[in-house]
């Protein structure tokens, strides 16, 4: 499939669904999947903190022919708006996630960076 049917593709026929994470690694933490014909093919996972606006987004994975699509751009776009106050740090390293979350100028967040509620419990961290 030619890289631009590929783009088309993701512009047409993904869906985006907002979901907690069934036995993630932390049970507060919420995932967007990206689904094409009812198959999970990407998914962002992420926490936000309701005290200080600090989001951290902890995984982005895709499947291997939805890369270099803008797939992810548009995923990372669609959680943002979905929580337009919030200030994006991310966990993430390896290197096609760390261009991805460059171009969208999501730093990266140390071990300072990260919120200090996320120890207590009732927060959505």
């Amino acid at each position: 499939m030619s890289r631009l049917r590929r783009r088309l593709l993701v512009y047409r026929s993904i869906e985006f669904l907002s979901s907690r994470v069934p036995g993630g690694t932390r049970p507060d933490e919420e995932c967007l999947l990206l689904v094409h014909i009812r198959k999970v093919v990407g998914q962002v996972r992420y926490r936000i903190c309701d005290h200080c606006e600090q989001g951290v987004i902890t995984e982005v994975t895709l499947e291997e022919r939805f890369r270099s699509t803008g797939l992810g751009t548009r995923a990372l776009s669609h959680v943002r708006s979905r929580h337009p106050n919030v200030r994006w740090r991310s966990t993430l390293n390896l290197r096609a996630t760390r261009d991805l979350l460059r171009r969208m100028s999501i730093p990266a967040a140390g071990a300072a960076g990260l919120c200090p509620h996320s120890g207590k419990l009732g927060l959505r961290l």
